[in-house]
């Protein structure tokens, strides 16, 4: 593997063995915002002099080595689960995942966004979130961002009562409305039985159907349509092992920067 170390002018150093995904689709940079610095194999090299150029230009220096934030804790584990800057992969599919996350109870590691754990409540969340790679159905993957958000909400919510067996959270957690209508097309086989052509065409009809109560000045089917938008949108995502969230930020980060203006109530974007 090749970790590269980044430098995004007056912003920060950093490293990534993905400079397109970690820098321009994540961050939002575009290709002549940042250059590679250094790049090699050896990880315990590229960390060393990370933190030496953060110094050198002035930079906030990483608490912990670079090398050091994707480690195992648990000496003993059996699990062999792989850690990157972003996501954690399990060495199983989703469908036996449970199973091999219940031996792996107590189990702890560290990731870039904060440490992880195995417990009743983690477990709860990892089969709810966890996606199979698009490499190898015998392996899957949660976000190490999403997974710590989780972790860190929970820490400090109390169950509601004593029968209670999970942990509660309050509208800051990162289980939203969308993890709502991930659990909901779950529970209807959508995922296991769901073609992302069907559902495109589902798409078109609700988007029919929203441009009908447009003109109608339906205030009420505008509101269904679109909600019945998003959730199709959502469920599409997931059927090409993306998130909607992810896209949703993907999209963010091109039209944050872009420039234009308004012409007959549309914005038509500035061209180069």
């Amino acid at each position: 593997m090749i970790y590269c170390i980044y430098h995004i002018p007056g912003k920060k150093i950093g490293v990534t063995n993905n400079p397109r995904e970690r820098i321009e689709k994540i961050q939002g940079y575009s290709n002549d915002e940042y250059e590679i610095l250094a790049m090699s194999e050896d990880i315990g090299y590229i960390s060393d002099l990370e933190i030496e150029l953060q110094k050198k230009y002035g930079y906030l220096v990483e608490r912990q080595s670079y090398k050091n934030l994707i480690t195992i804790k648990k000496e003993d584990n059996t699990m062999n689960i792989n850690i990157t800057e972003n996501t954690t992969t399990f060495p199983c599919s989703k469908d036996n995942l449970k199973e091999l996350l219940e031996k792996e109870m107590g189990m702890s590691w560290e990731t870039s966004y904060g440490d992880c754990h195995i417990d009743n409540e983690s477990i709860q969340w990892i089969m709810s979130h966890v996606r199979t790679s698009m490499y190898n159905d015998e392996r899957c993957y949660v976000y190490n961002k999403a997974l710590t958000s989780y972790i860190n909400c929970c820490g400090d919510c109390e169950p509601a009562d004593e029968k209670q067996t999970t942990k509660s959270c309050d509208s800051s957690s990162s289980y939203g409305d969308f993890d709502k209508i991930r659990d909901w097309a779950k529970e209807r086989g959508i995922y296991k039985k769901g073609d992302p052509k069907t559902q495109y065409l589902k798409l078109m009809e609700e988007a029919g159907e929203l441009g009908r109560a447009i003109l109608k000045d339906d205030q009420l089917e505008v509101v269904d349509a679109i909600g019945d938008m998003v959730v199709v949108l959502t469920n599409l995502a997931e059927l090409r092992n993306v998130s909607i969230e992810a896209c949703i930020r993907d999209a963010y980060s091109v039209i944050s920067k872009r420039t234009g203006k308004m012409q007959n109530g549309t914005f038509v974007k500035d061209t180069l």
